[in-house]
C-alpha cells in the first residue's frame, strides 16, 4: 500500500512538481493491487500525465508494445508472471525506462531487477511524493536527451574501437556493436575523457544527468554489460579499467604496456 495516501490528493496540477512538456507523458502502470493502483492513477493524472494501467503481465506487455509509454511502473508480484520476467522481455525489445515496484527489500532482489535492465526500483510501502520524484527525474532526463544537439565531432578511434557520434554507433574490428541508448551515452562519456579516472558519481551525473534519482549500482551493471560487448575477456578488461575505491577509466590498450586493468 501507499504511505500517506493523502499525498496523492495534495499533489494537483500547478504544484511545484509540474513538468512543462509539449505533450503529456504516458505512464504505464502494471499493478494488480487496486489499493495501490487507484491512488497512483489518480495522482499521476492529477499531475497531467496520461496513465495506462494493466492488472496482469500479459496485458502490460501488450500495452507496452502497442502504446509505447515514456515510463513503465512495474510491480514485481503479478498474478500471471513475475515482474522480473516482464522486465527482461521488455528490455530485449525496448529502451523504455522501467521502475520496479517491489515489496521485497532484500538487496539481491533489487540487484536482480537492475541487472535485468530496470532503471530504478522503489520498495513498498512508499509515498506518492517519492514515486513522483523518481518519475519526474526520468522524464527530465528524457526531455534533456531530446533537446541535446548532435555533436559536431564525427568519429574517434581507440584501439580497434570506432565511435561514430553522429550515427550513434560503435564498431569493434569493423563490426557493429549493439548498444542500448544508455550504454551509448556511457561509453561516449568514457571515451571523451580517455585516460581520466572518473568517480561513480561523476559518471552517473554525466551519463544519467545530475537530477537522476536511483540506485548507483545501476552504473556497475551497465559497465559490466559494456565490457561483455567490447572486451575480449570481460573478466580481464583492456578498455574499461576499474579504479579501485573510486570508479572507472577508459584506456587505449595499444598505447600502454601490460597495464594494470582490473575487473
Amino acid at each position: 500500500m501507499l504511505k500517506h495516501e493523502e499525498d496523492v490528493f495534495a499533489l494537483i496540477p500547478g504544484s511545484e512538481y509540474t513538468l512543462a512538456m509539449s505533450n503529456p507523458p504516458t505512464i504505464l502502470l502494471i499493478e494488480d493491487d487496486e489499493g495501490i493502483a487507484e491512488p497512483l492513477v489518480f495522482g499521476l493524472q492529477s499531475e497531467e500525465m496520461h496513465v495506462l494501467r494493466a492488472a496482469t503481465g500479459a496485458d502490460g506487455l501488450t500495452l507496452a508494445r502497442n502504446e509505447h509509454p515514456d515510463v513503465i511502473l512495474l510491480d514485481v508480484m503479478l498474478p500471471d508472471m513475475d515482474g522480473f520476467s516482464i522486465c527482461k522481455t521488455l528490455r530485449r525489445e525496448s529502451a523504455v525506462p522501467i521502475v520496479m515496484l517491489t515489496a521485497r527489500g532484500q538487496e539481491m532482489d533489487r540487484v536482480m531487477g537492475l541487472e535485468l535492465g530496470a532503471d530504478d526500483y522503489i520498495v513498498k510501502p512508499f509515498s506518492f511524493r517519492e514515486l513522483l520524484a523518481r518519475v519526474r527525474a526520468i522524464l527530465r532526463r528524457l526531455e534533456l536527451d531530446l533537446k541535446t544537439p548532435t555533436r559536431t565531432s564525427d568519429r574517434i578511434t581507440v584501439g580497434d574501437i570506432v565511435l561514430d557520434r553522429t550515427a550513434r554507433q560503435l564498431f569493434r574490428r569493423h563490426e557493429l556493436v549493439e548498444l542500448s541508448p544508455r550504454e551509448f551515452e556511457l561509453i561516449v562519456v568514457l571515451i571523451d575523457r580517455i585516460g581520466q579516472a572518473l568517480s561513480r558519481q561523476e559518471l552517473l551525473d554525466l551519463a544519467w544527468g545530475e537530477e537522476w534519482v536511483g540506485n548507483p549500482r545501476t552504473l556497475d551493471v551497465h559497465i559490466r554489460w559494456l565490457r561483455e560487448k567490447i572486451e575480449d575477456n570481460s573478466a580481464a578488461p583492456q578498455y574499461i579499467e576499474t579504479v579501485r575505491g573510486h570508479g572507472y577509466r577508459f584506456v587505449d590498450p595499444t598505447t600502454r604496456g601490460s597495464g594494470n586493468a582490473s575487473a
